[in-house]
């Protein structure tokens, strides 16, 4: 279900790109969106790497909040990365902070199109 949500919200992120390169005529604006998903995408990336070294830390036979330091470094590590990265788009590309927006909130749309497939699938009594 995650890679159906993954995929989704990239084929979102392209649309809701080529749309807003549309409505702003200009093609930086869509670069933008792409930055957007690609903030997120790194995120997604944090989060699922720090889920799971504490699952593999957990099925091990050690302690684990001993052995946990090094997963919560790297988590924390791929955050800074992704300020940085969001701080040179804004800052350094002079990206639109409105695309960045609509790129990072295009998960929603991967979420929202998992929801539907659901919901078309189940059958309420």
């Amino acid at each position: 279900m995650l890679d159906r949500i993954v995929r989704n919200t990239a084929i979102g992120c392209a649309l809701v790109a080529v749309g807003y390169a549309l409505v702003r005529r200009s093609w930086l604006a869509g670069a933008a969106v792409i930055g957007g998903g690609l903030l997120i995408s790194i995120s997604y990336w944090a989060i699922r790497g720090a889920v799971d070294a504490a699952l593999a830390r957990r099925a091990s036979a050690e302690s684990p909040y001993a052995s946990m330091r090094l997963p919560l470094v790297k988590f924390f590590t791929r955050h800074v990365i992704l300020a940085l990265a969001a701080y040179g788009m804004m800052v350094r590309l002079h990206l639109d902070p409105l695309g960045l927006l609509a790129g990072v909130s295009s998960v929603v749309i991967g979420l929202a199109a998992e929801v539907l497939r659901d919901l078309r699938w189940r059958r309420f009594p």
